[in-house]
């Protein structure tokens, strides 16, 4: 599903280039469930925000089901995103002022999908997370691992083929953090794609399999792509 090809990402500060992310080689297959750790800086979230087509790398190419991202347009690589990937923050990212059924809409708003059709997925979604007694609350009404389950469900909603997770459970206490990981765990067997961004290493340490990084550079590789 996903390949790196001497991947890099290069940002300029000041008079010097940092090197985020420099030569990553890797491929992960469709439903694998793969953890990403390594030290702070290290370039764990500039490699998910490059897998999620949030950022464009500096060199290298990065094909996604078969497709080099690298050459598609702004508009492709939007369209691309928002059908076949979801995103699943720390901090949730929800719209204050709209509903958990209306966040979850979100997505489907930008896919143009007709207002029924979005407030029935939305709903349905919500309901399978264990939310439908929820979904006119606003975020503040919430708790923290409720408003976890609503991003999740508008990262699911488009159905898409690949689940990015940056510290899922970064802002939340011992039991909300370890519901949200069941929850993407069980989307996992599902046959979606995993990959989480964590520096828990009990987390870590669930996933079939772990990729550590270091100065931007993987340094081991569970997997058997180890030094790629």
């Amino acid at each position: 599903m996903i390949e790196l090809r001497n991947l890099r990402r290069d940002f300029q500060v000041g008079d010097q280039t940092v090197h985020a992310l420099a030569d990553i080689n890797l491929r992960v297959a469709a439903g694998e469930y793969l953890a990403v750790t390594g030290p702070s800086g290290s370039g764990k979230s500039t490699l998910l925000n490059v897998l999620g087509l949030l950022d464009h790398p500096s060199g290298g190419h990065y094909l996604f089901e078969g497709r080099d991202t690298t050459t598609l347009d702004d508009q492709a690589q939007a369209e691309l995103r928002n059908r076949r990937i979801g995103f699943v923050f720390q901090f949730f990212h929800l719209v204050p002022r709209l509903t958990a059924r209306q966040n979850v809409e979100l997505p489907m708003i930008l896919a143009g999908i007709e207002p029924r059709e979005r407030a029935r997925r939305a709903s349905h979604t919500l309901a399978r997370l264990g939310m439908s007694d929820r979904v006119h609350h606003r975020p503040d009404q919430l708790s923290g691992g409720q408003r976890q389950r609503v991003a999740i469900a508008r990262a699911v909603v488009m159905q898409p083929a690949l689940l990015l997770a940056d510290e899922p459970t970064g802002n939340l206490d011992q039991a909300s953090g370890a519901d949200v990981i069941r929850i993407l765990e069980d989307l996992n067997q599902q046959g979606i794609t995993l990959v989480v961004v964590t520096h828990d290493q009990s987390i870590a340490s669930r996933a079939h399999r772990r990729v550590h990084i270091v100065d931007g550079r993987i340094d081991q590789d569970s997997g058997g792509n180890e030094g790629a």
